[in-house]
């Protein structure tokens, strides 16, 4: 397996079709949106996505969503403390904070793709020492290109939770919000660094499971807010530099890529409302690889 040698750029457009990608928890949850009224996915949220599907790939992750973990450990504490190879660099004569980092980059694919901060309050694993791990993979928030429209329904729960102290009395009904994005086209944009890549052993094959991550996406990704089909990734755009500082800025890759509505369109109602167009950068080739 090689180190990654070449800086890569990559764009995903995406839609969401009656839907909530990503319930902001300090509105409600309702769909984040910005000041300008474009819906927003948190690149939390994103990079979530892209370990269940490494996960679902069989790599082996550090963070792990506690329905969706593969093994007996309920906490990143506890994965960390049963990891021997880890843990021989953590406390005592072998303490050391670059090989441990250097340790959990190669058990983990997520912890040498995104990083991590190693901070256990009262723990003995990393005696007392916040050991931080900078990964070479960042995603940015993915902006919705129009603004979005919110449709908010009132839900009502009319089974029993508990069984009522009075049998002839029925229990009141649970009452609550649901919310969806009625249509919406995003794209969030990323970035691999060489030189982040080749302090966590980043590889150029750990890059092409995130590229696979990326089509698939929302793959198994199915829940009450987001069911079967009603998000899809439609295109992957993927720009593989020919040197480690690469020819082009991210910003001015990233630019190249300009989505807008058809003309005559004032209203998108499907993603073929749209016109996407890459603007070709002297030297530099795109890849384009079409959502699962």
């Amino acid at each position: 397996m090689s180190i990654l040698d070449r800086k890569i750029d990559f764009a995903v457009v995406m839609s969401v079709r009656n839907a909530n990608p990503n319930g902001d928890p300090l509105n409600g949850n309702r769909p984040r949106q910005n000041y300008d009224g474009h819906g927003e996915i948190s690149d939390v949220c994103l990079k979530r996505k892209i370990r269940n599907r490494l996960q679902d790939m069989g790599e082996s992750l550090l963070v792990q969503s506690d329905e969706r973990r593969g093994d007996a450990y309920r906490s990143i504490k506890d994965r960390v403390d049963a990891n021997p190879e880890v843990q021989e660099f953590a406390k005592g004569k072998k303490a050391n904070n670059e090989l441990f980092a250097e340790a959990a980059c190669k058990s983990w694919i997520d912890v040498r793709s995104f990083g991590q901060v190693f901070a256990f309050s009262g723990s003995d694993s990393t005696a007392g020492v916040s050991i931080g791990v900078r990964g070479p993979v960042s995603i940015h928030t993915a902006v919705s290109i129009d603004p979005i429209d919110i449709s908010s329904m009132q839900i009502t729960k009319s089974v029993n939770a508990t069984t009522p102290k009075d049998p002839n009395k029925k229990s009141s009904d649970t009452m609550g919000m649901k919310h969806r994005v009625d249509f919406g086209v995003y794209v969030f944009y990323g970035s691999i660094n060489t030189q982040l890549a080749e302090k966590t052993g980043f590889t150029y094959e750990d890059a092409e499971k995130i590229k696979q991550a990326l089509i698939t996406l929302f793959e198994n990704d199915t829940s009450s807010a987001r069911p079967d089909g009603s998000m899809e990734v439609h295109q992957v755009y993927w720009w593989e530099h020919n040197s480690k500082l690469g020819q082009y800025s991210s910003a001015k890759v990233h630019r190249s890529l300009q989505i807008q509505l058809q003309e005559g369109v004032t209203t998108a109602k499907s993603i073929d409302d749209y016109c996407v167009t890459i603007h070709p950068l002297e030297g530099l080739e795109v890849q384009e690889y079409a959502g699962l």
